[in-house]
């Protein structure tokens, strides 16, 4: 692990010059060019407030405001989307750079941190993005959104580690790409998103409080809708399990990058 750590501190120049290259190549013949980064998720949540707001908006407890529905939904939007991105990009990156692996030679651990920080920066816009939004709704944010960064670090590790794993994974079986983009779609229903758990039936709020990110988006949710601080004895437990399964991909990547090279 610490080596894992200087190798990334020694190449960081590389790592930076790779995250503003990503985003460059991602819309470099497009006319809107970054914004799209911005407009697609927020078109989504359009999408779902427009469609839902007035079937769900009145079952918003402890809220006032006409707006809350689509603050609700864009506050877990905010952190599906980065969870969903470090997931989908790890399971290909491996792919994705193979002639990359075998004609340089740098450490491989560089390729999960450009796809974690180039992750972060679509993030991080699209939260500004938000922050604007919500102030044309008059919806200001209370000094609980000191937690996002918590929450932010928990929803990265957990997203990074299970990528990696299944990244891994790919290189070997290649059609554990397709199957897992059929289980985010399902995860994705899964988690109080798109409608608020209270509105579950009590025999099944069980099994949906078992999702792992339930916890982390429902704290978002807290932070930006509500304002309170959000609810410590359930992101905890999901914190430790991150940082187990980013420690075992790690040692897991370490082990199989030799034979990795040899399949790509």
């Amino acid at each position: 692990m610490k080596d894992m750590l200087l190798a990334i501190w020694l190449y960081r120049h590389f790592i930076v010059s790779s995250i503003k290259n990503d985003l460059r190549s991602r819309f470099v013949r497009s006319k809107l060019g970054a914004l799209w980064m911005i407009l697609q998720p927020l078109a989504q949540v359009a999408i779902y407030a427009l469609v839902l707001s007035q079937v769900l908006a009145a079952k918003l407890p402890g809220v006032n405001s006409s707006y809350a529905y689509p603050i609700y939904l864009m506050a877990g939007m905010l952190a599906w989307s980065l969870f969903s991105e470090l997931v989908t990009r790890s399971m290909g990156m491996f792919v994705e750079n193979g002639n990359l692996l075998k004609k340089m030679r740098f450490p491989r651990v560089c390729l999960p941190a450009i796809v974690v920080g180039s992750a972060v920066v679509n993030n991080l816009l699209l939260l500004l993005t938000m922050a604007f939004v919500f102030a044309l709704l008059g919806h200001w944010p209370t000094f609980a959104i000191l937690w996002l960064p918590l929450l932010m670090l928990v929803n990265v590790v957990f997203g990074m580690g299970l990528g990696l794993i299944l990244g891994v994974m790919n290189v070997f079986v290649r059609d554990v790409m397709q199957v897992v983009s059929v289980i985010l779609q399902l995860w994705f229903w899964m988690t109080p998103i798109v409608y608020m758990a209270q509105i579950l039936p009590p025999a099944y709020q069980a099994y949906f409080r078992s999702n792992p990110m339930y916890p982390v988006v429902i704290g978002y949710q807290d932070v930006l809708l509500y304002g309170r601080s959000p609810d410590l004895s359930g992101i905890w437990p999901i914190a430790a399990a991150a940082v187990v399964m980013l420690v075992f991909s790690l040692v897991l990547f370490r082990r199989a990058a030799p034979e990795m090279v040899d399949v790509l």
